[in-house]
Parts: structure tokens; C-alpha cells; sequence
């Protein structure tokens, strides 16, 4: 069977264009009397997929960190992780399937996995609500956290949400304090933390899992305090191509502007255009920064590790006055 076609952004559609013409000489039966015009367009493709990413606006940023081929979590876990035994249910209300959790190996390392699933049919992107979690499923991910701490086991979060579920039936099951919870006892768990952006990190939504010891974003993945169509619709009142690239633009939700800022750790570099192109190769860069994070957090001693996570989040937004 073969794989399905990449689907195309509008950005992307000259280089769309010039593997159309690639496709159509491979096909004609004396393709071979083509390969020196077909490696031609092969490079011209290549160049241009570069010069494209290569300036990518913060809105087609995020466009891409929501391209529907974009590796998930359960990707990823497929990827990297060995022994998967995923976990269920936070003992209170019932299991949501927008976050995940489970046991697995990377690597050598034994460790606890939590991230959030958008879902990849319609039918399951509704009941997971497009990867917008309840708070059973936060409440879920703590529990799960609290069992790792138990067994001296490192945790890793996998972040890409637009934001929690702001649904009548979730505030009234606790979002915010749920939320909220998560935050504080997050920052006091006894085990190495990392955390990593795969995609959209929106909000609250994004830090019920995202406090960590060391805090990673993918190159093509966006993180802010809210959406640029959420901004937008507040700002101007309504949410457009052009209020939603102004609004991207000035939430500073890029990887580039959250490491600058220091909102973040590290970047992690993404594929020859974009993570949907080459997912493996992705999660091999993406496994790569997980185990040497946790190698390195392994060593520092459990009271300081809760000390300087503290510190680190504490720092954020710190500002020293011009004299």
C-alpha cells in the first residue's frame, strides 16, 4: 500500500510544482533519458524547500507545527520508545484520551512518557478533542508523574496542544485547578523532568505538562500564552490572514524567539522541511536530546534537581530596570 501524498501548504506550492514535473518525467517509460534534467529539478526542488523554511513568517511557522502529517505522540512513541505499556484513567472521573501516559525504554533508559494526542482520523480527532485535554486527563498525567517519582524513574513529556478543552463540562470538573495542581506539584517531583514542544504548545494547556527541568522545542513548533487566531479575535476583533500573521509575529511563539527569551532550553532541528517530510529522522534528533537531558539530570541529586527547577521557572520573566 502505497504512502499517502504529502499534503501541500500554500507556501510550499512552488516546490509542489517542480516535483509535479519531477513525478512526470520518473513516470514517462524512457525516464532514463530524462536524469540529468530530472537531477536538475531535484536540486532546484531541494534549494527552494531550504530558501522556503529557511524564512518561514511565525504564522506559516505555526501553520506547519499544524500540518496534519506532522508526527504525534503515539508516533514518536512507535519511533523511540520500547516496551510501551501505556497507563489509563486518574481514579476520580475516568481516562482521556487527549493525553497519553505510559512506561517504555528509550534508549537504555527506563522512563514514564506523557504527552497530548490530537488524533489522526475524524473520528478520533473529535473524541480527543483535537489533543484539547479535560482535567481527568491532567489529573491522569499527575497520578501517572507521582508513580514515576515512586519508582525513581525519569518523566517525559511530549507537548502539542492548542490548548486545555474550555468546555462547560470541563470547568465544571476543575479545569483551571486541575491545571493548576499539575503546576505546583510538577515543580516539586523528585525525579528528572524533560519536556519537549512537538508541535503547538497553547497555553495552560501546554504547561499542565511543561514544567521540567529542561524544556525542549522542536524547530517548526509553536508555544505562546495563546493562539495567534485567539489573540487576534481580541485584539481586532476578528481573526484573518492579516491579524493572525500580526498577531503571530508579535506573541513571539517561534522556537527561535522562546529560546532567545529564555522560555525555553534548546531547539531541536527539524528535518529538510519540516518534521512531516522525514518523522524518524526527527524523532532519532528527538531521542538524541531526550537521553542526553536525562543523562545528564541523572547526576545532579534529588533536592537540587526540585531546587533549580524551581529557580529556573521563578526566573522567567524577570526584568531589570534601566537606571
Amino acid at each position: 500500500m502505497s504512502a499517502p501524498a504529502l499534503v501541500t501548504l500554500d507556501f510550499e506550492e512552488p516546490v509542489a510544482e517542480i516535483q509535479r514535473q519531477i513525478d512526470s518525467l520518473q513516470q514517462k517509460p524512457d525516464a532514463s533519458k530524462f536524469a540529468d534534467e530530472i537531477a536538475t529539478l531535484k536540486h532546484a526542488r531541494d534549494s527552494l524547500l531550504t530558501k522556503t523554511y529557511a524564512n518561514l513568517s511565525p504564522w506559516q511557522t505555526v501553520r506547519v507545527a499544524r500540518h496534519p502529517q506532522r508526527p504525534q505522540t503515539l508516533d514518536y512513541i512507535r519511533m523511540i520508545c520500547r516496551d510501551w505499556c501505556e497507563l489509563h484513567g486518574d481514579r476520580r472521573y475516568g481516562d482521556d484520551p487527549s493525553i497519553v501516559t505510559g512506561f517504555a525504554r528509550i534508549g537504555s533508559m527506563k522512563c514514564l512518557v506523557v504527552g497530548h494526542h490530537k488524533g489522526r482520523t475524524t473520528e478520533e480527532r473529535i473524541k480527543c478533542r483535537f489533543g484539547c485535554a479535560n482535567p481527568e486527563g491532567y489529573r491522569k498525567a499527575m497520578l501517572k508523574m507521582e508513580l514515576a517519582e515512586k519508582f525513581r524513574l525519569p518523566i517525559v513529556t511530549l507537548i502539542d496542544t492548542p490548548g486545555a478543552y474550555p468546555g462547560l463540562d470541563s470547568e465544571q470538573r476543575g479545569q483551571a485547578e486541575a491545571i493548576a495542581v499539575n503546576l505546583r506539584e510538577m515543580s516539586r517531583l523528585r525525579t528528572p523532568i524533560v519536556c519537549a514542544v512537538i508541535g503547538e504548545g497553547g497555553s495552560g494547556g501546554a504547561l499542565g505538562i511543561g514544567v521540567g527541568d529542561r524544556v525542549a522545542m522542536l524547530q517548526y513548533s509553536w508555544y505562546s500564552v495563546i493562539s495567534p487566531e485567539g489573540c487576534a479575535a481580541i485584539l481586532w476583533k476578528k481573526a484573518n490572514e492579516q491579524t493572525n500573521t500580526a498577531a503571530a509575529t508579535a506573541l513571539a511563539l517561534t522556537a527561535e524567539a522562546n529560546l532567545k527569551n529564555g522560555l525555553v532550553d534548546a531547539v531541536i532541528p527539524e528535518p529538510h522541511g519540516g518534521a512531516h517530510r522525514d518523522p524518524q529522522a526527527t524523532a532519532d534528533r528527538l531521542q538524541g536530546w531526550i537521553v542526553d537531558s536525562v543523562r545528564e539530570l541523572q547526576r545532579v541529586a534529588p533536592e537540587t534537581l526540585v531546587r533549580l527547577r524551581y529557580e529556573k521557572f521563578r526566573a522567567i520573566g524577570s526584568v531589570k530596570q534601566a537606571t
